[in-house]
């Protein structure tokens, strides 16, 4: 057992390492090609940080281990708000934008709602098998390019706004970076879910509960570490557009595309992981109109950091 929860930790480790890679190179070589630094912040480095989640949730599906995969994306959804922002915000207040407010986490609202509606086939069609389908996957991709359109739109909106600078290489140094990281990302995703699987048989534990506290904290580091620098460098936009972001990209991307590679079957005790991922949402926008307007205050971090030691425990509990 010692041995596969140091695999994990190797594995989480080299997911890590592997994304900033990735990204390091693939926004390197995308400006030495001409693309804007605001583009490039929106897609690949996006795209980046969502990676180990992508990863871990292909080799589930390829392995057959739905609950890892679905409890990856949701134990990260929660993670990223009662944890990370709760983090975040006990560090720093965030200050949210208007349009975050009012777009980007009712748009995160309704990815956690349309996992609720698309798992429970039995409860809303009368089917006698719950499961995200490959309809389900390609309709979530579909809200995913929907989604991608308004951002261009916004960044198009936002042009000429102070842009994140990007650490230039030379195309070889680009190229490699790029070429490692990928490889980083498949050797630490099969090694962390290779070993999440034993560790969940060994243990006793059901892969629902490995892939909602180890895998889901394990690939929400890169969205922490981001989050928690820029709260400490009074960043706010990056920190809430970082999470918010993330969670709408784990639901609509990674999990759509998992549903079109592999049915995943959706098992009925999750139905309360995917409401507590809807309430911490609701938390969020609620804490918007709440004491100061559009401000995540120290106290509510604390708040949400508590409610998320009380669904940890819950979990265990669960088994």
């Amino acid at each position: 057992m010692a041995l596969a929860i140091i695999l994990i930790l190797v594995g989480l480790a080299v997911l890590i390492f592997g994304a900033k890679a990735l990204v390091s190179g693939a926004a390197s070589l995308a400006r030495k090609m001409g693309v804007s630094p605001l583009v490039v912040g929106l897609t690949v480095v996006a795209f980046g940080t969502s990676a180990p989640e992508l990863i871990v949730n292909v080799f589930s599906a390829i392995k057959g281990s739905a609950d890892i995969a679905i409890g990856n994306v949701i134990g990260s959804n929660i993670a990223n708000i009662l944890l990370v922002l709760g983090v975040a915000s006990v560090i720093v207040p965030l200050t949210v934008q208007r349009n975050t407010v009012w777009r980007e986490i009712p748009f995160a609202l309704l990815a956690a709602i349309l996992v609720y509606t698309m798992g429970n086939d039995t409860l809303f069609d009368g089917s006698g098998f719950n499961s995200i389908t490959r309809t389900d996957g390609f309709s979530l991709i579909a809200i995913f390019i929907i989604f991608m359109f308004y951002i261009f739109g916004l960044a198009k909106e936002q042009n000429g706004q102070k842009e994140e600078k990007i650490k230039m290489y030379s195309y070889p140094a680009s190229i490699g970076y790029s070429v490692l990281g990928i490889l980083m990302l498949f050797f630490g995703g099969k090694i962390l879910v290779d070993n999440a699987i034993v560790l969940a048989e060994m243990a006793g534990l059901s892969e629902a509960l490995i892939g909602l506290t180890i895998v889901a904290v394990g690939t929400s580091l890169p969205e922490m570490a981001t989050s928690i620098v820029a709260a400490m460098h009074k960043q706010s936009d990056i920190a809430i557009g970082n999470i918010v972001g993330s969670n709408i990209f784990n639901v609509f991307w990674i999990l759509g595309l998992t549903g079109t590679m592999l049915q995943l079957p959706f098992n009925p005790a999750t139905n309360v992981d995917v409401l507590v991922s809807i309430g911490a949402t609701l938390i969020l926008f609620i804490a918007m109109f709440v004491g100061r307007r559009h401000l995540l205050e120290r106290w509510q971090g604390a708040m949400m950091i508590l409610f998320y030691v009380f669904y940890i425990a819950y979990l265990i509990y669960r088994g």
